[in-house]
């Protein structure tokens, strides 16, 4: 068996607040093999997206750490863990957080200049191509609808083929049918590329696409 993509391990998050500490993530430990697909589902406030920044390093656990390719993020300092998430991480999320001074196109190639890559443009036109905005490459996002401006962040997180894709509530900010359409294009290029996904959702039948569900209930594991 391949060694993990992710491992989180004990992953606790206390913070404190004019009535005292306050626990929002308890012993949190799993693991996810490449190419798996798991939803985080429970309720609001349970901490599922905080557990989504952790797993990314835009946040720090009070105890415990995450390892990406078997690297330990937290043993790194704020640069090498941006440089991680810029080789191995993809981000959708639901308010699309697309560059509004920039085209389609560019919000594509931006992670790709940010490595250097010479074939930014041909790769985020390409990308942009197969998610159906082949005429909407010079379109700003506030001419575009929300399930394109969705489609620009499905092409901007798969166009570095991550190894590792965070998917936060992608489809909460859309209307059912557009969110199912992007739901299937999301899976569909989760599969092209062997990305390893891990999504939040409140939406059932999303999480039942996903090989596995993790549960959390008041910041604990249950399933």
């Amino acid at each position: 068996m391949k060694p993990p993509i992710i491992e989180v391990q004990h992953i606790s998050k206390r913070v404190s607040d004019a009535t005292g500490e306050l626990t929002i993530l308890h012993d949190i430990d799993f693991r996810l093999q490449p190419r798996e697909s798991a939803a985080i589902v429970g309720a609001s406030g349970s901490g599922k997206s905080t557990l989504l920044s952790i797993i990314a390093g835009l946040d720090t656990p009070t105890q415990g750490t995450v390892k990406l390719g078997g690297e330990d993020l937290f043993a790194l300092d704020e640069d090498a863990r941006a440089a991680v998430r810029a080789r191995q991480l993809g981000f959708v999320f639901q308010n699309f957080q697309l560059l509004s001074n920039l085209t389609a196109l560019e919000n594509v190639m931006l992670p790709l200049e940010l490595l250097g890559r010479d074939d930014a443009r041909e790769q985020a036109t390409a990308m942009l191509e197969r998610v159906g905005l082949a005429q909407r490459l010079g379109h700003y996002p506030r001419v575009l609808s929300g399930g394109e401006q969705q489609r620009v962040a499905l092409a901007r997180a798969f166009v570095l083929r991550p190894a590792l894709l965070l998917a936060d509530e992608p489809t909460g900010s859309l209307d059912h049918a557009t969110g199912e359409t992007v739901m299937e294009l999301m899976f569909e290029l989760n599969h092209e590329a062997g990305t390893t996904l891990l999504l939040v959702t409140h939406d059932a039948q999303v999480a039942s696409r996903c090989q596995r569900q993790l549960e959390i209930q008041a910041g604990r594991l249950v399933s």
